[in-house]
C-alpha cells in the first residue's frame, strides 16, 4: 500500500470515529496514531483507552495514553497509566512526568530524589533543577545550591539555573543574595523575562529598594505594562512592601521549572512537550495562571480550538492575566468560525479595560477581516488615540487603519495613514507595497509608486504579492517587456493566486502572447472558484476571454494598452 493510500485509510478511520475503532484493536490504534499526528489529543486519548481495554500491558500504548491524558490535563489518569508502564519495566520521560507531578503534590521529596537518581525523571533538561527544589523540600539548602551550580555548568543551562538559584535564595529569605544573582553581581545576571523581572522587583521591595524596583519595571515594560505590572507599580509607588510570592516553596519551584521549560521550548515549536510541561506546572500549582495560558495557546497553535477555548475560559476573571486569556479565547472563537462571539468577547474586554491598546487593535483586526471596515476604523481610532496620548506611535496600527480606509475608498485618510506608517517605520516592504500598488490601481503617482515597489522587492524578493505589484506597475506604465519577467516570476511564487494569474494574462496580452493570456485568464477563473478573491472581478475576466483585453479597456473608457496618465 502506498504512503498516500495509508494516509487516506487513516483519515477514513478518524471520520468513522468510535464506531470503527470499537470494532478492532488495530482500528483504534491506527486512529489514535493519526489523531496524535494531527494534534487531536482528545481523540487520541479516547482511542488509546479503547486499545488498552484489549491490550492493557502494551508499553507503547501505555506511554502514548499517558502522554495524551497529560496533554488533556487529566494528570491523575495519566499517573495511573504511567504506574502500569513502570510496572512493565519500561522507561519514558513523558510518562514519568505525571508521576513526578504526583510526588510533588504529595510533597514526597525523598521519593522524588530517589526517582530522579534512578533515571526515572522528566529528562535531562528538568531533572537537576527538580532535584534541587526537592532538596529544599527536605530542608537541605546547601545540597540544593550544589545541584543548581552543577546544572549551571552544563552547556546552555546557565541562564535557566541562575534564575532558579535566585528564586531559591529568595524562598530561603536571603533577598540580598537573590538580588546579587538577578543583577549580575554574583554569578548572573539573570536574563530578563517577564517572570524574572517580577521576581526581582519583589525581592527589591523586600529589601526596601523601591526606586530600583520602579526603574527596573519601567525599563522592562515601558509605558504599556498591562494590568498586572501596573498594579504592582501602583503598590510600590504607594509605599507598600510587596511580598515575594512568585515562588513560595519547593512545590511552586518545581511548577516554575516546568513552566520555564514550556516557555523555552516554544521557540523550538515543540508543541507536544510545551503542552505537557505547561499541564504539569498547572497540575502542581493550579493558581499558576500563566501555565494555563501557555497550555491554551499551545492547543490553539495545534488547532485544538475547543480545548483551547475551555482552557482560556478557566482563567479567573479577577486575575490580572484575565484579559490575555480573553484575547486568546476571542482568537480561538474566530478560528472556529464564530466571529460574532469573538467580537462580543472583545467588546466586553474593551469596556472593562478601555486603556489597553492591544484589545482595540484585536477588535479592529477582527472587524477588518469580516469586512466591517467602519467598525474596524472605530476600534483603530481608539488604539491610536491611546498611543498618541502616551507619545508611543505605532506604525502597524496606522497601516491597518489605512487598509480599512482604503477598502471604504476613503483615499485621503488611507494615504495619510500609509505615509505616517512609513514615517514611523521607513522602508517597511508591506507598507511600501500596499501604498504603491494602490496608487497604481488608482493611476496616480506612478513613478513614485514604482520607486516604492522596487524598494519593497529589494527587501522581500521572494514575496509573490510584492513581485506582482512591480510587474503590474511596469505594465501600467506601458513598459510591457520589463513587466513580463516580473509577472511570470510572481506566478511562479504564487501559482494558485487568481489575481496574480489574471495580471499575468493582461501582461501576456500586452506583449502579443494572446493564446497564453487566455490560458491565464481561464486559470484565474478556475482558481477563483476554489479560493475566491475579493480583488478579482470574474465577469470582467470572462469578458476579456470573450472579446479580448483591448475591447474591454475601450468599453471601460480607457485607451487600450497605453501608459496610464500619471495623476501625480
Amino acid at each position: 500500500m502506498t504512503h498516500r493510500r495509508i494516509l487516506a485509510a487513516l483519515a477514513v478511520l478518524v471520520t468513522l470515529g468510535a464506531q470503527v475503532a470499537a470494532q478492532t484493536p488495530s482500528g483504534a490504534y491506527l486512529a489514535a496514531r493519526h489523531a496524535r499526528a494531527q494534534g487531536d489529543v482528545a481523540a487520541a486519548a479516547q482511542y488509546y483507552a479503547q486499545v488498552l481495554t484489549r491490550d492493557p500491558g502494551n508499553p507503547a500504548i501505555l506511554e502514548n495514553a499517558a502522554f495524551a491524558y497529560m496533554a488533556l490535563g487529566q494528570t491523575d489518569r495519566a499517573a495511573a497509566v504511567a504506574r502500569k508502564l513502570e510496572a512493565e519495566g519500561a522507561k519514558s520521560h513523558a510518562a514519568q512526568i505525571p508521576l513526578i507531578v504526583e510526588a510533588v503534590r504529595n510533597e514526597d521529596w525523598d521519593g522524588l530524589i530517589a526517582r530522579i537518581e534512578a533515571g526515572r525523571g522528566a529528562g535531562d533538561l528538568a531533572d537537576g533543577m527538580i532535584a534541587a527544589w526537592a532538596e529544599i523540600g527536605r530542608g537541605d539548602m546547601s545540597a540544593a545550591l550544589a545541584r543548581i551550580d552543577a546544572v549551571a555548568g552544563e552547556r546552555g543551562m546557565r541562564g535557566f539555573s541562575l534564575y532558579h538559584k535566585a528564586l531559591a535564595l529568595a524562598v530561603a529569605g536571603d533577598f540580598e543574595a537573590a538580588d546579587a544573582v538577578f543583577s549580575g553581581e554574583s554569578d548572573g545576571p539573570v536574563q530578563r523575562t517577564r517572570s524574572s523581572v517580577l521576581a526581582w522587583v519583589q525581592v527589591l521591595s523586600q529589601l526596601g529598594e523601591t526606586e530600583r524596583a520602579l526603574a527596573i519595571l519601567d525599563d522592562s515594560f515601558g509605558t504599556e505594562p498591562g494590568p498586572e505590572v501596573a498594579a504592582l507599580r501602583a503598590r510600590l509607588e504607594a509605599g507598600e512592601t510587596v511580598p515575594f510570592t512568585l515562588v513560595e516553596g519547593p512545590r511552586d519551584g518545581v511548577a516554575e521549572v516546568f513552566l520555564s521549560l514550556a516557555r523555552a521550548l516554544r521557540q523550538d515549536a515543540d508543541n507536544e512537550f510545551v503542552l505537557i510541561y505547561g499541564r504539569a506546572a498547572e497540575a502542581i500549582d493550579p493558581g499558576r495562571v500563566h501555565a494555563t495560558i501557555i497550555a491554551a495557546e499551545t492547543l490553539q497553535s495545534m488547532r485544538q480550538y475547543k480545548l483551547a477555548i475551555a482552557a482560556f475560559a478557566s482563567v479567573p476573571r479577577d486575575h490580572p492575566a484575565f484579559y490575555t486569556a480573553e484575547l486568546g479565547r476571542a482568537e480561538a472563537l474566530r478560528a472556529t468560525g464564530k466571529p460574532d462571539a469573538a467580537a462580543e468577547v472583545l467588546a466586553q474586554l474593551a469596556a472593562r479595560f478601555p486603556d489597553i491598546v492591544e484589545i482595540h487593535v484585536a477588535a479592529g483586526d477582527l472587524h477588518r477581516e469580516q469586512e466591517e471596515y467602519e467598525a474596524a476604523i472605530a476600534a483603530y481610532d481608539r488604539a491610536i488615540a491611546l498611543l498618541e496620548a502616551r507619545d508611543t506611535p505605532n506604525w502597524f496600527v496606522r497601516y491597518v487603519r489605512g487598509i480599512a480606509h482604503e477598502r471604504l475608498d476613503n483615499w485621503p485618510e488611507a494615504e495619510a495613514d500609509f505615509r505616517r506608517a512609513l514615517e514611523l517605520n521607513p522602508d517597511h516592504p508591506q507598507v511600501l507595497n500596499y501604498l504603491g500598488y494602490t496608487m497604481v490601481e488608482k493611476g496616480m503617482n506612478l513613478d513614485e509608486a514604482l520607486g516604492m515597489i522596487e524598494r519593497a522587492v529589494a527587501a522581500q524578493p521572494d514575496s509573490g504579492y510584492i513581485v506582482d505589484s512591480l510587474g503590474w506597475v511596469l505594465y501600467r506604465l506601458g513598459r510591457y517587456d520589463e513587466a513580463i519577467g516580473h509577472m511570470e516570476h510572481a506566478a511562479e511564487l504564487m501559482p494558485t493566486d487568481p489575481v496574480v494569474n489574471d495580471h499575468l494574462g493582461d501582461v501576456l496580452w500586452a506583449v502579443g502572447r494572446e493564446t497564453e493570456a487566455r490560458f491565464q485568464w481561464r486559470r484565474a477563473l478556475s482558481l477563483h472558484k476554489t479560493t475566491p478573491s475579493p480583488d478579482l472581478d470574474p465577469e470582467r475576466v470572462r469578458r476579456k476571454l470573450e472579446v479580448g483585453l483591448d475591447k474591454v479597456l475601450r468599453e471601460e473608457g480607457a485607451d487600450p494598452l497605453r501608459v496610464v496618465d500619471d495623476g501625480g
